[in-house]
């Protein structure tokens, strides 16, 4: 699965300008929400607010969805973290996302995503990135939840998977999974609320493994125990012997 992410391109007129096809053309750049400062390495168990793309703009919301049935705050802690990920398989079925999936479906802008490699029981991190664009597109659903007690409102999302492609398959070799990258001309269909289950199936496949490309990185990455999200986490390593 899908659980830690490099999010460097936070200026709110980059990700306007990536994004300017599928938003509104009156949209006002002003109305984004304050950047965030670089993620290198986040993980979504930190549930950190990221800037989600809607069919109406451009907003922060919180990784960990928290479907709007929770019934309360120690419910909907409970329950984000184990909604980081939906599997594309099951999301028209799980109580979860079966109403999130139909009309409530956003992007997540990534710089790149980071899994492991199991070789004879040695975890070699890789960084992977898009070969044609700076930013990619994850395919994301995002849910509303009106804490009853306070009337706070928190906004949350899950990024979806699929089975592994190929390259994916040679470097998350144990699980096989990876999340939904969205083609950039299938963008603006992924987040139109209008689009009918059969399409939105259609969508919900491995991406295209000569649009990506990895690499190893240092395995400082395996532990949560040390700063990972530093600019030096995205460089380069080569392990001896390692094909």
């Amino acid at each position: 699965m899908c659980f830690n992410i490099a999010v460097t391109a936070t200026n709110t007129n980059v990700i306007a300008s990536r994004y300017k096809k599928v938003l509104p053309e009156e949209y006002n750049v002003d109305s984004i929400p304050t950047a965030i400062e670089p993620y290198y390495f986040v993980s979504g168990f930190a549930h950190p607010a990221l800037p989600v793309v809607k069919q109406d703009g451009i907003f922060l919301y919180e990784w960990g969805l928290i479907p709007f049935w929770i019934k309360d705050i120690n419910a909907a802690s409970d329950i984000k973290t184990k909604t980081l990920n939906a599997v594309g398989e099951t999301v028209f079925e799980k109580p979860s996302f079966r109403k999130s999936i139909l009309t409530q479906r956003c992007l997540l802008g990534i710089n790149g995503f980071f899994e492991w490699r199991d070789v004879d029981g040695v975890k070699y991190p890789y960084y992977i990135h898009s070969t044609e664009n700076e930013i990619f597109s994850l395919g994301c659903i995002y849910d509303s939840w009106v804490d009853q007690s306070t009337g706070e409102i928190i906004n949350t999302f899950s990024m979806l998977t699929t089975p592994a492609n190929p390259l994916m398959e040679k470097i998350h070799n144990l699980k096989k999974r990876m999340p939904l990258l969205i083609n950039p001309t299938d963008e603006s269909k992924w987040i139109d609320p209008t689009l009918s289950k059969e399409d939105i199936q259609s969508l919900i496949k491995p991406y295209d493994e000569k649009l990506m490309t990895a690499y190893t990185i240092s395995r400082a990455a395996n532990s949560p125990r040390t700063n990972r999200n530093i600019p030096e986490i995205l460089e380069a390593v080569e392990y001896e012997g390692l094909l």
